[in-house]
């Protein structure tokens, strides 16, 4: 099975992937953990490049080195894992070029999404986990932490943007992508996750476990 987590820069994303996977450990399921950019060495290598401040990329060149890393993570790390009965867990995935790079970046949608599928070979998660929360109060706790990456500093309007594609392919997509109130409780937010995971769990295989 294969779930993404993903959210706009301090929705809290990290935190519930972190809980997640312990859940999982404790639960005896077989995991992997996977980031993106990154992943693999070439992933990791074109990660520096993204985040690094000295370089002030093109919006369509920081598109096409989320592709590159996408495209090489999928066939070198996921489709073999999954292949095995794995469950991997994908820190981001392709849901966050659509926002960020289709709607943040005003790229195109379409565009994004054609990439998408040649980098993926058209694999999708089965079940992502959205952390939703509005772009003020994200910038609130991006403050309180001072760590913010490249991407972390764009504008309000920009992650205002990002927020509206995340909520547009929820919306498209409901089957898939889970809505969850960022502004809950971590624990709360954690509760529910896991809970949506064993009904999904249970639909697949006639059982939870």
């Amino acid at each position: 099975m294969f779930i993404s987590f993903e959210g706009i820069d301090g929705s809290g994303k990290s935190t519930q992937v972190k809980l997640f996977v312990e859940y999982l450990k404790n639960s005896n399921y077989h995991y992997l953990l996977i980031r993106e950019p990154g992943g693999t060495k070439a992933g990791e290598d074109i990660r520096k490049i993204l985040l690094h401040l000295d370089y002030r990329l093109f919006p369509q060149t920081e598109l096409l080195l989320f592709m590159a890393s996408r495209s090489q993570i999928v066939r070198e790390i996921i489709l073999p894992a999954l292949k095995c009965g794995t469950v991997v867990i994908a820190d981001r995935f392709l849901d966050s070029s659509v926002a960020y790079q289709g709607y943040g970046r005003e790229l195109g949608v379409e565009t994004v999404r054609s990439l998408n599928r040649l980098a993926t070979g058209n694999l999708k998660p089965d079940l992502t986990f959205l952390i939703d929360i509005s772009p003020e109060d994200a910038e609130k706790r991006k403050r309180a932490q001072e760590k913010n990456d490249k991407i972390e500093r764009e504008s309000l309007d920009f992650f205002k943007r990002v927020r509206e594609g995340y909520l547009k392919i929820a919306k498209a997509e409901p089957e898939r992508v889970k809505v969850i109130n960022g502004n809950d409780d971590p624990e709360l937010i954690h509760t529910n996750i896991v809970k949506i995971f064993e009904q999904h769990m249970k639909e697949r295989t006639g059982k939870w476990r």
